[in-house]
Formats: structure tokens, sequence, C-alpha cells
């Protein structure tokens, strides 16, 4: 029977419709795009993820003898999801990716941002644990604005992640708020040595490699993670309390830097007799033949520029006090790692602080005096990089300008007027507890503020909010002369991260 005119509207009215509906239904079945994540860092927004929480990294790099050529690697990381996951996003920026495997399946990726997104077979539910294998490679040659991760040395190669370049170096949850275990394997050719963070586990010899393997007794934030590779020399001593004491130089240079090699266990007494014991399982210092600018506290194994040692024009007054500086980060940046790099003050304000009270009790080099000139800089300071407890966001090409005098002498300047308002029982009580409290774990500007206000028995808000947070410098405490004025940028060469 023919179609009437109204059933063929009706009909096609229906198709239509149908039409619409699968349409519809195909759209909300189909996986939205994978976007780059972030923990919502004001200062780094896009850095670490959500939905998991990392418990260990096992690292595998394989060096082929030449610094200019990528590495060959396998990350391998432990997590519990914290959430329901259909996607795991983890922070890559640098490196082909060949493979990736959950849970021993393997696993489709993709790129956003500076991000690898990874879907598993099946979604994890939250409050499982997962592995996640990821098997690529690990690029010293800088392609983009990456200003850390692997640097070149004369012999080799070391790292420098901070603030948010370990995933320029292997995938990872690259925000310190996420601290975990970690075994580094690495091989090398022979005449090479490996060397990285933690507890030397082991080497094995191959027919002309060597892998040697470490790992870490506490947890450490992605920033901290150290590699050297180069013609180096191990030397080894003894700590307080027999402490393992492992430096790391070119072995050309094994005597001549020896003097300075020999001054870190007097100096870990020194840090004990002020906030306690040492917090982690080894400790020496890394002396790379490289060009960075900085030195840097990674956990158990510090770095430094081999020309702070070997440059007449620096005092050694002033050598010592940077090795103090790094040192005092094991205490305060990396047993106790600040919850957001908004906190980053509370690192480099304590490192600066024990640099400057042991260039004071060893050198005569007075506290009173340099802060002092850092109150007089303050407003400066403040104007140019933002209040300590609050620096300005970095320019997206000059991703390590949070680190500015603000978060340094700036910070260290807040320490001292903390220290004339509490009186100098209840400060060295405030240092003590604030190590122990949070030891392998992470803390805020608000639990030092809460935790000052307990052990100084009154209220401290008024303090803070100007000191940390304010636009101005406040009057300093037991010196109402100081004064602040606009200075000249100081031209002494940067102390370290």
């Amino acid at each position: 029977m023919p179609l009437t005119p109204r059933l063929r509207a009706r009909r096609t009215k229906a198709a239509l419709l149908t039409s619409a509906v699968s349409v519809c239904l195909i759209a909300a079945s189909a996986p939205s795009p994978a976007v780059p994540l972030g923990v919502g860092d004001r200062l780094f927004p896009h850095l670490g993820n959500p939905g998991y929480d990392v418990r260990s990294y096992d690292l595998a790099f394989t060096y082929p003898g030449d610094n200019l050529k990528p590495l060959t690697a396998v990350t391998t990381i432990d997590a519990r999801t914290t959430s329901p996951l259909e996607r795991v996003n983890l922070d890559f920026a640098h490196g082909k990716v060949s493979s990736v495997e959950v849970d021993g399946s393997p696993a489709a990726f993709t790129t956003a941002g500076e991000d690898l997104v990874i879907t598993p077979r099946e979604p994890l539910p939250a409050g499982s644990r997962t592995r996640i294998t990821v098997r690529h490679t690990s690029d010293p040659v800088y392609t983009g604005d990456a200003e850390g991760g692997w640097v070149r040395t004369a012999d080799g190669l070391a790292m420098a992640n901070q603030a948010d370049a370990a995933h320029v170096v292997f995938p990872c949850n690259d925000h310190p708020s996420d601290k975990a275990l970690f075994t580094v394997r690495v091989t090398v050719p022979d005449g090479y040595t490996a060397v990285s963070n933690g507890l030397d586990a082991g080497t094995r010899r191959g027919p002309r490699t060597t892998t040697w393997t470490y790992r870490t007794e506490h947890p450490m934030a992605t920033e901290l993670a150290q590699v050297s590779i180069g013609r180096s020399a191990v030397v080894r001593r003894s700590g307080p309390d027999g402490l393992p004491v492992r430096d790391v130089v070119p072995a050309k240079d094994r005597e001549r830097l020896e003097p300075w090699l020999a001054k870190t266990p007097a100096q870990i007494a020194w840090m004990e007799r002020k906030v306690g014991r040492y917090p982690f399982e080894t400790y020496g210092v890394l002396i790379a033949e490289a060009q960075t600018g900085f030195e840097l506290e990674t956990q158990t194994l510090s770095l430094f520029e081999r020309e702070l040692f070997v440059r007449p024009e620096y005092p050694k007054w002033y050598i010592e006090s940077i090795m103090v500086h790094e040192l005092a980060h094991q205490w305060f940046g990396n047993s106790v790692s600040p919850r957001t790099w908004s906190d980053l003050w509370l690192n480099e304000g304590h490192a600066t602080w024990y640099e400057a009270l042991y260039a004071e009790e060893t050198a005569g080099r007075p506290m009173e005096a340099r802060m002092k000139a850092a109150y007089g800089a303050s407003d400066r300071w403040r104007a140019a990089g933002g209040p300590p407890a609050a620096p300005k966001v970095p320019k997206a090409d000059h991703k390590i300008g949070i680190f500015r005098p603000n978060v340094y002498d700036g910070a260290a300047l807040v320490l001292y007027a903390l220290r004339e308002e509490i009186g100098r029982p209840a400060f060295e009580r405030l240092q003590r507890a604030w190590v122990a409290v949070h030891r392998d774990g992470v803390a805020s500007t608000a639990d030092f503020q809460r935790l000052a206000t307990r052990i100084a028995g009154r209220d401290l808000d008024t303090f803070f909010q100007g000191w940390l947070h304010g636009e101005r410098t406040p009057p300093m405490p037991g010196h109402p002369d100081w004064k602040t004025a606009p200075a000249e940028a100081s031209a002494k060469r940067k102390t370290g991260k």
C-alpha cells in the first residue's frame, strides 16, 4: 500500500528522532578528550595529578656512554588510588614512550600538554593498589623551555629537578606533596660510576657494563631525586653516631677536594645540636664539573658546582656556610617538605637561617648585621617577588623564578623577627618541634603558624599576617630604629636552592 503524505511525514520524523538519539548515545559513550591535570598548586597549576598516591618508584636507566644521547629507561610506579580512575595522568614532558602497562596488561596512552595520559583496560576503583610500568627514553638534550632535569657534566650527567623538572627525566607525580620511596638502577659502561639517593643496594657486573642499585629508606619528593653518572671517586667516612657519609667527586680532583669533604661530619654534628638527629640514612656532597649557577639539596646527596671549591675569590667561611645551607635542607625541605610551592619560604628561609647562624658562630659574621641589611632591602624584595609566603607566579619561560631573595634572606628575616617576638628559648623549641612533628611528611605555612602559636602560648596571627603576607615589611620587634629603603640588587653569587 502506497504511503500517504501524512504517514510519510510521521515516518520521516521518527527516523530523524531515532538518528538523533543514536548520535547522542554515541557521543555520550565516547571518551572525553585527554587533558593535562594538576593538583591546583597556585604557582604550578599543572604539576601533580589527582586521584592517586604514589607509594614507590623503581627507576632503571641505561647510559649509552655519551651525555648527548638519550638514556633508555623503565619507570615502575606503585600507587594507591584515592578515587575511581578511568585514566591515569602522569607528568612527563620529554622523552619517547614505547609502551605502558597497568597491572601487567598493556594500556593505551597519549599525551596532553606535559602529561602522559594512560587508559587502563579496566577502570581502577578507589582504594585499589596499582602498578604502572612505562618504557621510555630519558633525554638530556632539551628542545623546550625546561630549566632542569639532566645536567651535562664534564664526564657524564647529574640531576637538578627543582622545582618542576623531574618529569623531564621520568614519568611521575611531580609535586612535593606526593612523596614516595625510590629504588634506582643505573647501568653504565665500564669506567663509569653511578650514584643515587639513599644507600647502595648492590652492583651487578656485565660483560662491559655495571648496574648500580640504590634505595631510599625514607620517602622523597620527585624534585629531590639525584643520579650521578661519571668517572667519579666515591669517598666514604663516618659521621655522628656512625652515620655513613658518602661524597662523590671527579676522580681527578679527589685529593684537591678532600679538605672540603672532611668538613661534613662536623657540620652534621653542628646541625644536630641545633635541631636534632639527622633525619636520613646517609649524607654526602656531589661535586660536579658543570655550570648550573646554583647548588641543590638533593636528598642525602647535595649537588655542588666544582667551581665553588676551586675558585680563589670565594672566602673559606662563605663556602662552608653554603655547605651548611644545603645540609640544613635535609631537615627543612627534604624531611619536612612543602605542601605547596607557596610554602617554599619554609625550606629556603630555614636553610638561609642556619647558613647565617653557622657563619656567625664559626666565622664571626654577625647575624644581626645580615638581618639589618635584609630588612633594608625587604620592601624592594616584596615588591619584586611578592611576600615570603605568597611568591608571585613565575613567568612561563622562567619557571625557577620563584627562587627570589624574598624566600631566602627575606624569609630568614621572618624567622629573625619571630625569634625577637617570642624569645630565643621558645624559638629554638619551635625549630626542634617542627622537624620532629613533620618528619618524613609535608607541611604548610598554616601548620608552622599553629605550632609556633602553641609553643609561644599566645596568638601570633597578626604577626604572621604582616610578616608572611603583607606588601610592606612590618616593624622589627626589638629594633625600632631599623628602616626599609630601596637598595641596589646584590652582586653576591646565588647561594643555592
